[in-house]
Protein backbone atom coordinates (compact mmCIF):
# COMPACT_ATOMS: atom_id res chain seq x y z
CA UNK A 1 0.00 0.00 0.00
CA UNK A 2 0.87 3.33 -0.80
CA UNK A 3 2.32 4.15 3.10
CA UNK A 4 4.23 0.96 3.37
CA UNK A 5 6.24 1.80 0.14
CA UNK A 6 10.04 2.13 0.87
CA UNK A 7 9.36 0.56 4.54
CA UNK A 8 12.02 -2.07 5.05
CA UNK A 9 10.65 -4.84 6.20
CA UNK A 10 11.47 -7.43 9.44
CA UNK A 11 10.36 -10.69 9.91
CA UNK A 12 9.54 -12.10 13.54
CA UNK A 13 9.29 -15.84 13.88
CA UNK A 14 7.17 -17.34 16.89
CA UNK A 15 7.95 -21.01 17.03
CA UNK A 16 7.26 -24.61 19.40
CA UNK A 17 8.19 -27.90 18.25
CA UNK A 18 4.53 -28.09 16.29
CA UNK A 19 4.35 -24.83 14.60
CA UNK A 20 5.52 -21.48 13.00
CA UNK A 21 3.91 -18.16 13.44
CA UNK A 22 5.77 -15.06 11.05
CA UNK A 23 4.73 -11.80 11.78
CA UNK A 24 6.12 -8.69 9.45
CA UNK A 25 5.44 -5.32 11.39
CA UNK A 26 5.96 -3.26 8.51
CA UNK A 27 3.91 -4.54 6.73
CA UNK A 28 0.28 -3.90 8.54
CA UNK A 29 1.40 -5.40 11.52
CA UNK A 30 0.17 -8.12 9.62
CA UNK A 31 0.75 -12.03 9.96
CA UNK A 32 3.07 -13.61 7.22
CA UNK A 33 2.25 -17.26 7.89
CA UNK A 34 1.32 -19.72 10.08
CA UNK A 35 1.81 -23.24 10.07
CA UNK A 36 1.50 -26.22 12.02
CA UNK A 37 2.61 -29.70 11.38
CA UNK A 38 4.08 -28.49 7.99
CA UNK A 39 0.63 -27.00 6.85
CA UNK A 40 -0.10 -23.92 6.34
CA UNK A 41 -3.05 -22.91 9.02
CA UNK A 42 -3.27 -19.33 7.34
CA UNK A 43 -2.63 -18.23 4.44
CA UNK A 44 1.18 -17.83 3.37
CA UNK A 45 1.78 -14.48 2.00
CA UNK A 46 3.85 -14.84 -0.93
CA UNK A 47 7.48 -13.47 -1.92
CA UNK A 48 6.43 -10.69 -4.32
CA UNK A 49 3.87 -9.91 -1.87
CA UNK A 50 6.35 -8.41 0.54
CA UNK A 51 8.42 -6.99 -2.41
CA UNK A 52 5.61 -5.01 -3.16
CA UNK A 53 4.61 -4.15 0.10
CA UNK A 54 1.17 -5.66 -0.34
CA UNK A 55 -0.74 -6.69 2.92
CA UNK A 56 -4.04 -7.93 1.48
CA UNK A 57 -2.26 -10.39 0.55
CA UNK A 58 -0.85 -11.41 4.05
CA UNK A 59 -2.17 -13.81 6.76
CA UNK A 60 -4.15 -11.70 8.85
CA UNK A 61 -4.21 -8.05 9.55
CA UNK A 62 -5.91 -6.18 12.12
CA UNK A 63 -9.33 -3.78 11.86
CA UNK A 64 -8.48 -1.01 13.73
CA UNK A 65 -10.06 1.88 14.75
CA UNK A 66 -12.95 0.28 12.73
CA UNK A 67 -13.76 -2.58 10.66
CA UNK A 68 -15.10 -2.94 6.96
CA UNK A 69 -16.30 0.18 4.89
CA UNK A 70 -17.71 3.60 6.09
CA UNK A 71 -20.53 5.32 3.45
CA UNK A 72 -18.40 7.25 1.15
CA UNK A 73 -15.65 8.16 3.44
CA UNK A 74 -17.77 10.60 5.59
CA UNK A 75 -18.16 9.59 8.93
CA UNK A 76 -21.15 11.31 10.97
CA UNK A 77 -20.34 11.79 14.70
CA UNK A 78 -21.57 13.89 17.33
CA UNK A 79 -22.93 16.60 15.14
CA UNK A 80 -20.59 16.43 12.56
CA UNK A 81 -19.04 15.42 9.55
CA UNK A 82 -15.47 14.32 9.14
CA UNK A 83 -13.97 13.84 5.73
CA UNK A 84 -11.58 10.36 5.33
CA UNK A 85 -9.34 9.39 2.94
CA UNK A 86 -10.73 7.24 0.08
CA UNK A 87 -8.24 4.84 1.21
CA UNK A 88 -8.78 1.23 -1.30
CA UNK A 89 -7.90 2.29 -4.58
CA UNK A 90 -11.14 3.57 -6.74
CA UNK A 91 -13.72 2.43 -4.02
CA UNK A 92 -16.04 5.02 -2.80
CA UNK A 93 -16.01 4.29 0.80
CA UNK A 94 -13.37 4.07 3.76
CA UNK A 95 -12.00 0.69 4.56
CA UNK A 96 -10.42 -1.16 7.34
CA UNK A 97 -9.26 1.53 9.23
CA UNK A 98 -5.31 3.35 9.65
CA UNK A 99 -3.68 -0.26 11.15
CA UNK A 100 -3.54 -2.64 8.30
CA UNK A 101 -1.58 0.36 6.35
CA UNK A 102 0.58 1.62 8.81
CA UNK A 103 4.40 0.19 9.95
CA UNK A 104 4.01 -1.19 13.19
CA UNK A 105 7.02 -0.72 15.87
CA UNK A 106 7.48 -3.54 18.11
CA UNK A 107 7.65 -3.44 21.76
CA UNK A 108 8.84 -6.78 22.60
CA UNK A 109 9.35 -10.22 21.32
CA UNK A 110 10.59 -13.69 22.03
CA UNK A 111 9.91 -17.22 20.43
CA UNK A 112 6.80 -17.63 22.25
CA UNK A 113 5.20 -13.66 22.14
CA UNK A 114 5.12 -10.65 20.13
CA UNK A 115 4.16 -7.22 21.20
CA UNK A 116 3.44 -4.47 18.33
CA UNK A 117 2.64 -1.13 18.73
CA UNK A 118 1.29 1.65 16.39
CA UNK A 119 0.78 5.57 17.50
CA UNK A 120 -1.44 7.62 15.33
CA UNK A 121 -1.22 11.26 16.44
CA UNK A 122 -4.03 12.78 13.86
CA UNK A 123 -1.97 15.96 12.46
CA UNK A 124 -2.41 16.89 8.65
CA UNK A 125 -3.34 14.59 6.42
CA UNK A 126 -3.07 11.87 9.32
CA UNK A 127 -6.30 13.14 10.15
CA UNK A 128 -8.12 12.02 7.18
CA UNK A 129 -7.09 8.65 7.88
CA UNK A 130 -8.54 8.89 11.49
CA UNK A 131 -9.80 12.31 13.11
CA UNK A 132 -8.58 11.51 16.42
CA UNK A 133 -5.32 10.02 18.23
CA UNK A 134 -4.76 7.02 19.57
CA UNK A 135 -2.53 4.29 20.52
CA UNK A 136 -3.28 1.05 19.36
CA UNK A 137 -1.23 -2.83 20.38
CA UNK A 138 -1.08 -5.98 18.86
CA UNK A 139 -0.34 -8.89 21.15
CA UNK A 140 0.83 -12.53 19.60
CA UNK A 141 1.17 -15.57 21.66
CA UNK A 142 1.92 -19.02 19.87
CA UNK A 143 1.71 -22.51 22.33
CA UNK A 144 1.22 -25.95 21.73
CA UNK A 145 -1.64 -26.89 23.95
CA UNK A 146 -1.35 -30.84 23.25
CA UNK A 147 0.17 -33.49 20.88
CA UNK A 148 -1.59 -36.86 19.90
CA UNK A 149 -1.47 -39.30 17.53
CA UNK A 150 -3.44 -37.87 14.81
CA UNK A 151 -1.24 -34.77 14.96
CA UNK A 152 -0.18 -31.56 17.14
CA UNK A 153 -2.54 -29.23 18.87
CA UNK A 154 -1.39 -25.94 18.07
CA UNK A 155 -2.95 -22.48 19.77
CA UNK A 156 -2.22 -18.77 18.55
CA UNK A 157 -3.83 -15.98 20.50
CA UNK A 158 -4.17 -12.50 19.43
CA UNK A 159 -5.40 -10.03 21.56
CA UNK A 160 -5.75 -6.22 20.03
CA UNK A 161 -5.96 -3.01 22.49
CA UNK A 162 -7.21 0.64 21.36
CA UNK A 163 -6.43 3.43 23.57
CA UNK A 164 -7.61 6.87 23.08
CA UNK A 165 -4.56 9.36 23.48
CA UNK A 166 -6.62 12.45 22.48
CA UNK A 167 -8.73 14.78 24.45
CA UNK A 168 -12.43 14.14 23.13
CA UNK A 169 -14.62 10.64 22.80
CA UNK A 170 -14.55 8.80 19.39
CA UNK A 171 -16.24 6.28 17.73
CA UNK A 172 -14.30 2.87 17.63
CA UNK A 173 -14.58 -0.73 16.58
CA UNK A 174 -11.65 -3.75 16.37
CA UNK A 175 -11.62 -7.13 14.42
CA UNK A 176 -9.27 -9.17 12.83
CA UNK A 177 -8.79 -10.31 8.86
CA UNK A 178 -7.60 -14.05 8.81
CA UNK A 179 -7.39 -15.56 5.72
CA UNK A 180 -7.50 -19.56 5.86
CA UNK A 181 -6.12 -21.40 3.04
CA UNK A 182 -9.33 -22.94 0.73
CA UNK A 183 -9.81 -26.15 -1.69
CA UNK A 184 -12.54 -28.19 -3.17
CA UNK A 185 -12.36 -29.98 0.84
CA UNK A 186 -13.04 -27.30 2.89
CA UNK A 187 -15.87 -26.98 5.30
CA UNK A 188 -17.04 -23.45 6.97
CA UNK A 189 -19.18 -24.21 9.90
CA UNK A 190 -20.11 -21.70 12.13
CA UNK A 191 -23.73 -20.48 13.97
CA UNK A 192 -25.32 -17.07 13.90
CA UNK A 193 -29.24 -15.78 13.68
CA UNK A 194 -29.29 -13.19 10.55
CA UNK A 195 -27.24 -11.97 7.89
CA UNK A 196 -26.88 -8.49 5.99
CA UNK A 197 -28.02 -8.41 2.03
CA UNK A 198 -25.30 -6.01 0.74
CA UNK A 199 -25.88 -3.36 -1.86
CA UNK A 200 -23.07 -3.23 -5.10
CA UNK A 201 -20.97 -1.48 -3.10
CA UNK A 202 -20.80 -4.46 -0.23
CA UNK A 203 -22.71 -1.56 2.14
CA UNK A 204 -25.67 -3.38 4.05
CA UNK A 205 -29.25 -3.03 2.76
CA UNK A 206 -31.49 -5.47 4.41
CA UNK A 207 -30.96 -7.76 7.61
CA UNK A 208 -32.90 -11.07 6.73
CA UNK A 209 -33.26 -14.25 7.95
CA UNK A 210 -29.83 -16.61 6.83
CA UNK A 211 -31.04 -18.22 3.39
CA UNK A 212 -30.06 -22.03 3.12
CA UNK A 213 -27.30 -21.59 0.83
CA UNK A 214 -25.41 -19.43 3.40
CA UNK A 215 -26.14 -21.72 6.41
CA UNK A 216 -23.05 -23.64 8.12
CA UNK A 217 -24.50 -25.28 10.92
CA UNK A 218 -24.06 -27.94 10.34
CA UNK A 219 -20.86 -27.56 8.67
CA UNK A 220 -20.56 -27.93 4.83
CA UNK A 221 -18.21 -27.33 1.95
CA UNK A 222 -17.88 -23.70 0.62
CA UNK A 223 -17.72 -25.02 -3.21
CA UNK A 224 -18.24 -21.96 -5.35
CA UNK A 225 -20.14 -19.56 -2.69
CA UNK A 226 -19.72 -15.76 -3.22
CA UNK A 227 -19.92 -14.11 0.39
CA UNK A 228 -18.42 -10.66 1.65
CA UNK A 229 -21.49 -10.73 4.17
CA UNK A 230 -21.81 -9.63 8.01
CA UNK A 231 -23.44 -12.28 10.06
CA UNK A 232 -25.36 -11.23 13.33
CA UNK A 233 -26.05 -13.31 16.63
CA UNK A 234 -22.58 -15.21 15.99
CA UNK A 235 -21.74 -17.87 18.92
CA UNK A 236 -18.20 -16.93 18.68
CA UNK A 237 -16.88 -20.11 17.51
CA UNK A 238 -16.68 -21.33 13.69
CA UNK A 239 -14.51 -24.32 12.50
CA UNK A 240 -12.65 -24.69 9.03
CA UNK A 241 -11.79 -28.23 8.40
CA UNK A 242 -10.18 -30.02 5.52
CA UNK A 243 -8.60 -33.57 4.81
CA UNK A 244 -5.25 -32.16 6.65
CA UNK A 245 -5.92 -30.15 9.57
CA UNK A 246 -8.92 -28.89 11.88
CA UNK A 247 -9.18 -25.39 12.37
CA UNK A 248 -10.68 -23.49 15.72
CA UNK A 249 -11.24 -19.99 15.47
CA UNK A 250 -12.77 -18.92 19.07
CA UNK A 251 -13.55 -15.11 19.68
CA UNK A 252 -14.51 -12.75 22.54
CA UNK A 253 -18.24 -11.80 22.98
CA UNK A 254 -17.37 -8.13 21.74
CA UNK A 255 -16.79 -9.55 18.40
CA UNK A 256 -20.09 -10.02 18.19
CA UNK A 257 -20.54 -10.16 14.51
CA UNK A 258 -18.32 -12.04 11.89
CA UNK A 259 -18.03 -11.22 8.25
CA UNK A 260 -17.34 -13.70 5.91
CA UNK A 261 -15.18 -13.31 2.84
CA UNK A 262 -14.99 -16.10 0.18
CA UNK A 263 -14.85 -14.93 -3.78
CA UNK A 264 -15.77 -18.07 -5.69
CA UNK A 265 -12.65 -18.38 -7.70
CA UNK A 266 -10.28 -17.80 -4.79
CA UNK A 267 -8.03 -20.01 -2.34
CA UNK A 268 -9.05 -18.66 0.37
CA UNK A 269 -11.91 -17.77 3.17
CA UNK A 270 -11.63 -15.04 5.02
CA UNK A 271 -13.35 -15.50 8.33
CA UNK A 272 -13.62 -11.74 10.83
CA UNK A 273 -14.59 -11.72 14.20
CA UNK A 274 -15.17 -7.99 14.46
CA UNK A 275 -17.26 -6.02 17.23
CA UNK A 276 -19.43 -3.99 14.72
CA UNK A 277 -21.32 -4.13 11.78
CA UNK A 278 -20.65 -2.62 8.50
CA UNK A 279 -20.76 1.21 8.38
CA UNK A 280 -21.78 1.19 12.39
CA UNK A 281 -20.67 4.93 12.75
CA UNK A 282 -23.29 6.84 10.19
CA UNK A 283 -25.98 4.22 10.64
CA UNK A 284 -25.88 4.95 14.57
CA UNK A 285 -25.85 8.28 13.73
CA UNK A 286 -29.12 8.02 11.43
CA UNK A 287 -30.63 6.13 14.43
CA UNK A 288 -29.76 2.30 13.77
CA UNK A 289 -29.53 0.42 16.76
CA UNK A 290 -27.57 -2.58 17.57
CA UNK A 291 -25.11 -2.14 15.22
CA UNK A 292 -22.21 -2.58 17.75
CA UNK A 293 -20.91 0.70 17.55
CA UNK A 294 -18.91 1.54 20.88
CA UNK A 295 -17.88 5.50 21.75
CA UNK A 296 -13.93 5.83 23.59
CA UNK A 297 -13.84 8.34 25.89
CA UNK A 298 -10.14 10.10 26.49
CA UNK A 299 -7.79 7.67 27.76
CA UNK A 300 -9.96 4.84 28.08
CA UNK A 301 -9.00 1.70 26.33
CA UNK A 302 -10.57 -1.62 24.65
CA UNK A 303 -8.99 -4.92 24.24
CA UNK A 304 -10.55 -7.68 22.24
CA UNK A 305 -8.72 -11.45 21.80
CA UNK A 306 -9.19 -14.24 18.99
CA UNK A 307 -7.67 -17.68 19.39
CA UNK A 308 -6.83 -19.74 16.42
CA UNK A 309 -5.97 -23.67 17.49
CA UNK A 310 -4.88 -25.92 14.73
CA UNK A 311 -4.96 -29.60 14.65
CA UNK A 312 -3.08 -31.53 11.83
CA UNK A 313 -4.73 -34.57 10.98
CA UNK A 314 -1.77 -37.68 10.60
CA UNK A 315 -3.90 -39.49 7.99
CA UNK A 316 -4.85 -38.54 4.32
CA UNK A 317 -8.39 -38.11 5.38
CA UNK A 318 -9.61 -35.68 8.56
CA UNK A 319 -11.30 -38.19 11.29
CA UNK A 320 -15.61 -38.75 10.53
CA UNK A 321 -15.80 -36.53 13.25
CA UNK A 322 -14.83 -33.54 11.51
CA UNK A 323 -16.62 -33.85 8.69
Amino acid sequence: MPDLIGVPMHVLELTTPAATVRIVPELGGAIGSFEAGGKPILRPTPAEALADRDVLRAGCYPLVPYSNRIRDAELHFAGRTYALARNFGRHPHAIHGVGWQRAWSVVDASNRRVRLALHHDARGASAHAWPWPFRATQTFHLADVASGDDGPNTMLVMTLTLTNAGTAPFPFGLGFHPFFPKDENTRLGFHAERVWQNDATQLPRSLVDIPPQWRFDPPRPLDAIALDNVFTGWAGRAGVVDDACGITIDADAALAFAVVYTPPDGDFVAFEPVTHETDAFNRSAAGAVGTGMRILPPGAAFSCTMRIAAKTFASAASPDSAR
